[in-house]
Protein backbone atom coordinates (compact mmCIF):
# COMPACT_ATOMS: atom_id res chain seq x y z
CA UNK A 1 0.00 0.00 0.00
CA UNK A 2 2.89 2.26 -0.33
CA UNK A 3 2.90 5.08 2.38
CA UNK A 4 -0.72 4.51 2.83
CA UNK A 5 -2.00 4.71 6.47
CA UNK A 6 -3.72 1.11 7.42
CA UNK A 7 -7.16 2.29 7.59
CA UNK A 8 -10.93 -0.01 8.02
CA UNK A 9 -14.42 1.54 7.11
CA UNK A 10 -17.43 -0.41 7.04
CA UNK A 11 -21.22 0.64 7.53
CA UNK A 12 -24.44 -0.68 8.14
CA UNK A 13 -27.60 -0.01 6.63
CA UNK A 14 -30.14 1.12 9.25
CA UNK A 15 -33.40 -0.92 7.53
CA UNK A 16 -35.47 -3.05 9.67
CA UNK A 17 -33.93 -5.28 12.37
CA UNK A 18 -30.59 -6.23 12.38
CA UNK A 19 -29.83 -10.04 12.07
CA UNK A 20 -27.54 -12.85 12.98
CA UNK A 21 -26.16 -12.30 9.52
CA UNK A 22 -25.08 -8.86 9.94
CA UNK A 23 -23.36 -9.73 13.55
CA UNK A 24 -21.78 -12.72 11.99
CA UNK A 25 -20.66 -11.27 8.70
CA UNK A 26 -20.02 -7.91 9.93
CA UNK A 27 -20.57 -6.58 13.62
CA UNK A 28 -18.47 -9.51 15.22
CA UNK A 29 -15.44 -8.55 12.00
CA UNK A 30 -15.89 -5.03 13.23
CA UNK A 31 -14.92 -5.84 17.33
CA UNK A 32 -12.23 -7.89 16.43
CA UNK A 33 -10.50 -5.50 13.75
CA UNK A 34 -10.56 -2.53 16.52
CA UNK A 35 -7.67 -4.61 18.06
CA UNK A 36 -5.43 -4.09 15.93
CA UNK A 37 -6.52 -1.51 13.38
CA UNK A 38 -7.44 2.37 13.25
CA UNK A 39 -11.17 2.06 12.70
CA UNK A 40 -14.15 4.04 11.67
CA UNK A 41 -17.61 2.52 11.68
CA UNK A 42 -20.57 4.22 9.88
CA UNK A 43 -24.56 4.07 10.00
CA UNK A 44 -25.24 4.43 6.38
CA UNK A 45 -28.26 6.63 6.79
CA UNK A 46 -27.93 7.91 3.45
CA UNK A 47 -27.97 4.68 1.56
CA UNK A 48 -31.00 3.55 3.41
CA UNK A 49 -32.83 5.94 1.07
CA UNK A 50 -32.27 3.41 -1.80
CA UNK A 51 -34.05 0.55 -0.13
CA UNK A 52 -37.38 3.20 1.19
CA UNK A 53 -37.22 6.82 0.67
CA UNK A 54 -39.59 7.73 3.67
CA UNK A 55 -38.96 5.98 6.97
CA UNK A 56 -41.63 5.94 9.83
CA UNK A 57 -39.21 6.45 12.24
CA UNK A 58 -35.37 6.56 10.80
CA UNK A 59 -34.00 7.97 14.41
CA UNK A 60 -34.67 4.90 15.98
CA UNK A 61 -33.42 2.76 13.08
CA UNK A 62 -30.46 4.93 13.38
CA UNK A 63 -29.96 4.63 17.21
CA UNK A 64 -30.84 0.69 16.98
CA UNK A 65 -27.41 0.27 14.35
CA UNK A 66 -25.72 2.09 17.01
CA UNK A 67 -26.82 0.10 20.05
CA UNK A 68 -25.73 -2.74 18.63
CA UNK A 69 -22.19 -1.81 17.51
CA UNK A 70 -21.47 -0.62 21.12
CA UNK A 71 -23.31 -3.92 22.42
CA UNK A 72 -21.24 -5.66 20.32
CA UNK A 73 -18.10 -4.11 21.84
CA UNK A 74 -17.11 -2.01 19.68
CA UNK A 75 -15.66 1.67 21.39
CA UNK A 76 -16.33 4.26 20.34
CA UNK A 77 -13.67 6.46 21.86
CA UNK A 78 -10.60 4.42 20.40
CA UNK A 79 -12.25 4.31 17.11
CA UNK A 80 -15.46 6.38 15.29
CA UNK A 81 -18.77 5.37 15.36
CA UNK A 82 -20.79 8.22 13.51
CA UNK A 83 -23.97 8.20 11.10
CA UNK A 84 -22.99 9.12 7.62
CA UNK A 85 -26.01 11.94 7.16
CA UNK A 86 -23.49 13.46 9.47
CA UNK A 87 -20.31 14.16 7.22
CA UNK A 88 -21.48 16.06 4.09
CA UNK A 89 -18.20 15.38 2.53
CA UNK A 90 -19.68 11.61 1.41
CA UNK A 91 -21.93 13.26 -0.94
CA UNK A 92 -19.78 15.88 -2.18
CA UNK A 93 -17.36 13.15 -2.68
CA UNK A 94 -19.96 10.70 -4.52
CA UNK A 95 -20.80 13.74 -7.10
CA UNK A 96 -17.01 13.93 -7.76
CA UNK A 97 -17.34 10.15 -8.45
CA UNK A 98 -20.62 9.53 -10.50
CA UNK A 99 -18.33 11.86 -12.78
CA UNK A 100 -15.12 9.62 -12.38
CA UNK A 101 -17.34 6.50 -12.97
CA UNK A 102 -18.60 5.18 -16.26
CA UNK A 103 -21.84 4.18 -17.40
CA UNK A 104 -21.10 0.65 -18.02
CA UNK A 105 -19.44 0.08 -15.12
CA UNK A 106 -23.02 0.69 -13.24
CA UNK A 107 -24.28 -1.88 -15.64
CA UNK A 108 -22.54 -4.64 -14.61
CA UNK A 109 -23.77 -4.20 -10.78
CA UNK A 110 -25.89 -7.57 -9.89
CA UNK A 111 -27.10 -6.25 -6.71
CA UNK A 112 -28.78 -2.82 -8.60
CA UNK A 113 -30.51 -5.65 -11.19
CA UNK A 114 -31.34 -8.05 -7.99
CA UNK A 115 -32.74 -4.92 -6.06
CA UNK A 116 -34.62 -3.08 -8.82
CA UNK A 117 -36.05 -5.96 -10.34
CA UNK A 118 -38.01 -5.94 -13.57
CA UNK A 119 -39.73 -2.70 -13.64
CA UNK A 120 -35.97 -1.03 -13.76
CA UNK A 121 -37.23 2.14 -15.05
CA UNK A 122 -39.23 2.70 -11.95
CA UNK A 123 -35.90 2.39 -9.89
CA UNK A 124 -34.46 5.70 -8.03
CA UNK A 125 -31.40 6.94 -9.28
CA UNK A 126 -30.07 6.69 -6.20
CA UNK A 127 -30.42 2.79 -5.94
CA UNK A 128 -28.51 2.95 -9.24
CA UNK A 129 -26.10 5.21 -8.41
CA UNK A 130 -25.32 4.46 -4.73
CA UNK A 131 -22.37 2.29 -5.24
CA UNK A 132 -20.26 5.47 -6.02
CA UNK A 133 -21.34 6.71 -2.54
CA UNK A 134 -19.83 3.58 -1.26
CA UNK A 135 -16.64 4.27 -2.78
CA UNK A 136 -16.51 7.79 -0.98
CA UNK A 137 -17.69 5.87 2.23
CA UNK A 138 -14.40 4.88 1.24
CA UNK A 139 -12.19 6.40 -0.08
CA UNK A 140 -13.34 10.14 1.75
CA UNK A 141 -11.00 8.62 4.78
CA UNK A 142 -8.52 7.03 2.23
CA UNK A 143 -9.28 3.50 4.01
CA UNK A 144 -7.75 0.83 3.09
CA UNK A 145 -9.41 -2.14 4.29
CA UNK A 146 -12.95 -2.84 4.16
CA UNK A 147 -14.10 -6.23 5.87
CA UNK A 148 -17.06 -6.84 3.57
CA UNK A 149 -19.49 -10.09 2.26
CA UNK A 150 -19.31 -12.22 -0.71
CA UNK A 151 -21.51 -9.96 -2.02
CA UNK A 152 -19.80 -6.82 -1.48
CA UNK A 153 -16.72 -8.06 -3.22
CA UNK A 154 -18.15 -6.46 -6.42
CA UNK A 155 -18.87 -3.14 -5.10
CA UNK A 156 -15.27 -3.13 -3.63
CA UNK A 157 -13.87 -3.91 -6.93
CA UNK A 158 -15.78 -0.41 -8.38
CA UNK A 159 -14.59 1.92 -5.66
CA UNK A 160 -10.97 0.63 -7.29
CA UNK A 161 -11.60 1.09 -10.16
CA UNK A 162 -13.03 4.48 -9.40
CA UNK A 163 -9.60 5.33 -7.41
CA UNK A 164 -7.62 3.97 -10.22
CA UNK A 165 -9.37 6.58 -12.77
CA UNK A 166 -9.11 9.03 -10.87
CA UNK A 167 -5.05 8.50 -9.67
CA UNK A 168 -4.19 8.13 -13.46
CA UNK A 169 -6.70 10.91 -14.81
CA UNK A 170 -5.21 13.60 -12.27
CA UNK A 171 -1.51 12.09 -12.02
CA UNK A 172 0.09 15.05 -12.61
CA UNK A 173 -2.53 17.14 -10.48
CA UNK A 174 -1.88 14.95 -7.55
CA UNK A 175 2.03 14.72 -8.25
CA UNK A 176 2.07 19.06 -8.52
CA UNK A 177 -0.29 19.11 -5.72
CA UNK A 178 2.47 17.22 -3.97
CA UNK A 179 -0.42 15.03 -2.14
CA UNK A 180 0.69 11.76 -3.83
CA UNK A 181 2.18 8.20 -2.97
CA UNK A 182 4.05 6.35 -5.15
CA UNK A 183 2.67 2.72 -5.43
CA UNK A 184 2.11 -0.82 -7.81
CA UNK A 185 -0.61 -1.84 -9.12
CA UNK A 186 -0.01 -4.93 -11.01
CA UNK A 187 3.00 -4.28 -12.82
CA UNK A 188 1.86 0.05 -13.73
CA UNK A 189 4.01 2.21 -10.93
CA UNK A 190 1.11 5.03 -10.68
CA UNK A 191 1.31 8.05 -8.40
CA UNK A 192 -1.79 7.99 -6.51
CA UNK A 193 -3.86 9.82 -4.44
CA UNK A 194 -6.30 7.12 -3.56
CA UNK A 195 -5.38 3.57 -2.52
CA UNK A 196 -6.36 1.08 -4.04
CA UNK A 197 -8.58 -0.83 -1.39
CA UNK A 198 -8.13 -4.71 -0.26
CA UNK A 199 -11.08 -6.53 1.29
CA UNK A 200 -11.43 -8.50 4.41
CA UNK A 201 -12.98 -11.92 3.89
CA UNK A 202 -12.43 -14.44 6.45
CA UNK A 203 -14.64 -16.86 8.97
CA UNK A 204 -16.64 -19.97 8.08
CA UNK A 205 -19.50 -17.88 7.70
CA UNK A 206 -19.11 -14.77 5.44
CA UNK A 207 -22.46 -15.58 4.07
CA UNK A 208 -25.58 -16.39 6.49
CA UNK A 209 -28.42 -17.98 4.95
CA UNK A 210 -32.11 -17.93 5.80
CA UNK A 211 -33.28 -20.52 8.17
CA UNK A 212 -36.14 -20.85 5.59
CA UNK A 213 -34.49 -21.52 2.26
CA UNK A 214 -30.78 -22.39 2.76
CA UNK A 215 -30.40 -20.88 -1.26
CA UNK A 216 -31.36 -17.26 -0.25
CA UNK A 217 -29.27 -15.02 2.19
CA UNK A 218 -30.66 -13.96 5.21
CA UNK A 219 -32.17 -10.86 4.98
CA UNK A 220 -34.12 -7.84 7.27
CA UNK A 221 -36.96 -7.42 4.24
CA UNK A 222 -37.81 -11.66 4.07
CA UNK A 223 -41.65 -11.18 5.12
CA UNK A 224 -41.23 -14.24 7.56
CA UNK A 225 -39.77 -13.50 11.00
CA UNK A 226 -38.75 -16.90 10.89
CA UNK A 227 -36.25 -16.62 8.48
CA UNK A 228 -33.52 -14.83 10.35
CA UNK A 229 -32.91 -14.70 13.91
CA UNK A 230 -32.99 -11.29 15.46
CA UNK A 231 -30.16 -9.57 17.81
CA UNK A 232 -33.10 -8.39 19.63
CA UNK A 233 -34.92 -12.05 19.73
CA UNK A 234 -34.90 -13.31 23.16
CA UNK A 235 -33.93 -17.14 23.91
CA UNK A 236 -37.12 -18.34 23.61
CA UNK A 237 -37.42 -16.60 19.87
CA UNK A 238 -33.93 -18.02 19.30
CA UNK A 239 -34.95 -21.82 20.24
CA UNK A 240 -37.79 -21.53 18.40
CA UNK A 241 -36.31 -20.38 15.19
CA UNK A 242 -34.10 -22.71 15.42
CA UNK A 243 -35.91 -25.75 16.21
CA UNK A 244 -38.39 -24.47 13.03
CA UNK A 245 -35.21 -24.15 10.53
CA UNK A 246 -35.40 -26.13 7.59
CA UNK A 247 -33.19 -29.09 7.51
CA UNK A 248 -33.10 -32.51 5.27
CA UNK A 249 -33.93 -35.68 6.47
CA UNK A 250 -29.78 -37.31 6.79
CA UNK A 251 -27.80 -37.28 9.29
CA UNK A 252 -25.13 -34.72 9.25
CA UNK A 253 -21.89 -35.51 7.64
CA UNK A 254 -18.59 -36.13 8.78
CA UNK A 255 -16.72 -34.49 6.45
CA UNK A 256 -17.43 -31.10 5.02
CA UNK A 257 -17.56 -32.22 0.94
CA UNK A 258 -20.76 -34.08 2.39
CA UNK A 259 -22.59 -30.49 2.99
CA UNK A 260 -22.95 -30.12 -0.66
CA UNK A 261 -25.78 -30.04 -2.10
CA UNK A 262 -27.58 -29.72 1.31
CA UNK A 263 -27.45 -25.88 1.59
CA UNK A 264 -29.67 -26.30 5.23
CA UNK A 265 -27.05 -28.38 6.61
CA UNK A 266 -24.21 -26.74 5.33
CA UNK A 267 -25.66 -23.31 6.83
CA UNK A 268 -26.77 -24.29 10.38
CA UNK A 269 -23.10 -25.63 10.69
CA UNK A 270 -21.67 -22.54 9.39
CA UNK A 271 -23.38 -20.42 12.12
CA UNK A 272 -22.48 -23.32 14.87
CA UNK A 273 -18.84 -22.83 13.73
CA UNK A 274 -18.98 -18.39 13.20
CA UNK A 275 -20.88 -18.78 16.82
CA UNK A 276 -17.97 -20.88 18.21
CA UNK A 277 -15.36 -19.32 16.73
CA UNK A 278 -14.15 -23.27 14.92
CA UNK A 279 -14.15 -24.26 11.49
CA UNK A 280 -17.01 -26.72 9.83
CA UNK A 281 -14.76 -29.39 9.92
CA UNK A 282 -14.29 -29.07 13.77
CA UNK A 283 -18.16 -28.76 13.54
CA UNK A 284 -18.56 -32.37 11.59
CA UNK A 285 -15.52 -33.78 13.83
CA UNK A 286 -18.07 -33.52 16.74
CA UNK A 287 -21.34 -33.79 14.81
CA UNK A 288 -21.11 -35.71 11.97
CA UNK A 289 -23.44 -39.08 11.95
CA UNK A 290 -25.60 -36.97 14.32
CA UNK A 291 -29.51 -36.24 13.32
CA UNK A 292 -30.28 -32.68 13.88
CA UNK A 293 -32.73 -33.70 16.70
CA UNK A 294 -29.34 -33.76 18.55
CA UNK A 295 -27.38 -30.76 16.65
CA UNK A 296 -30.23 -28.58 16.95
CA UNK A 297 -30.80 -28.15 20.53
CA UNK A 298 -26.76 -27.60 21.02
CA UNK A 299 -27.07 -25.09 18.47
CA UNK A 300 -29.89 -23.51 20.01
CA UNK A 301 -28.17 -23.13 23.34
CA UNK A 302 -24.66 -21.75 21.79
CA UNK A 303 -26.86 -18.71 20.01
CA UNK A 304 -28.72 -17.75 23.23
CA UNK A 305 -25.33 -17.96 24.67
CA UNK A 306 -23.58 -16.08 22.36
CA UNK A 307 -26.53 -13.38 21.95
CA UNK A 308 -27.98 -12.80 25.02
CA UNK A 309 -25.40 -10.35 26.36
CA UNK A 310 -26.01 -8.59 23.18
CA UNK A 311 -29.38 -9.04 23.52
CA UNK A 312 -29.34 -7.69 26.65
CA UNK A 313 -27.02 -4.53 26.53
CA UNK A 314 -28.60 -3.08 23.52
CA UNK A 315 -31.81 -2.94 24.88
CA UNK A 316 -30.50 -1.44 28.07
CA UNK A 317 -28.66 1.16 25.48
CA UNK A 318 -31.33 1.91 23.93
CA UNK A 319 -33.43 3.10 27.19
CA UNK A 320 -30.52 5.62 26.90
CA UNK A 321 -30.88 7.37 23.56
CA UNK A 322 -28.96 10.76 25.29
CA UNK A 323 -25.91 8.68 25.15
CA UNK A 324 -26.08 7.04 21.86
CA UNK A 325 -26.85 10.35 21.07
CA UNK A 326 -23.63 11.66 21.98
CA UNK A 327 -21.66 8.98 20.79
CA UNK A 328 -23.25 9.67 17.38
CA UNK A 329 -22.25 13.54 17.71
CA UNK A 330 -18.85 12.76 18.82
CA UNK A 331 -17.96 10.47 16.24
CA UNK A 332 -19.52 12.36 13.78
CA UNK A 333 -17.17 15.29 14.22
CA UNK A 334 -14.25 13.25 14.69
CA UNK A 335 -15.18 11.99 11.34
CA UNK A 336 -16.06 15.37 9.85
CA UNK A 337 -12.83 16.97 10.41
CA UNK A 338 -11.02 13.91 8.90
CA UNK A 339 -13.24 13.70 5.91
CA UNK A 340 -12.74 17.31 5.25
CA UNK A 341 -9.09 17.38 4.94
CA UNK A 342 -9.85 14.74 2.35
CA UNK A 343 -12.05 16.97 0.25
CA UNK A 344 -9.82 20.24 0.93
CA UNK A 345 -7.05 18.07 -0.82
CA UNK A 346 -9.31 16.68 -3.65
CA UNK A 347 -10.53 20.23 -4.24
CA UNK A 348 -6.87 21.04 -4.54
CA UNK A 349 -6.48 18.01 -7.11
CA UNK A 350 -9.21 19.12 -9.29
CA UNK A 351 -8.68 22.49 -9.30
CA UNK A 352 -11.52 23.96 -7.41
CA UNK A 353 -11.12 27.71 -5.83
CA UNK A 354 -11.65 27.52 -2.33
Amino acid sequence: MGEFKPLVFSGVQPTGNLHLGNYLGAIRKFVALQEHHDCIYCVVDLHALTAQLVHDDMPGQIRSITAAFLASGIDPKAHIVFNQSAVPQHAELAWIFNCVARIGWMNRMTQFKDKAGKDREQASLGLYAYPSLMAADILVYRATHVPVGEDQKQHLELTRDIAMKFNLDFMEHIRRTGLGTDITVGDEPVHAYFPMVEPLIDGPAPRVMSLKDGTKKMSKSDPSDLSRINLMDDAEAISKKIRKAKTDPDALPSETEGLKGRPEADNLVGIFAALSDRTKEDVLNEFGGQQFSVFKPALVELAVDVLSPVNGEMRRLMGDTAYIDSVLRDGGERARARAEKTMKEVRDIIGFVQ
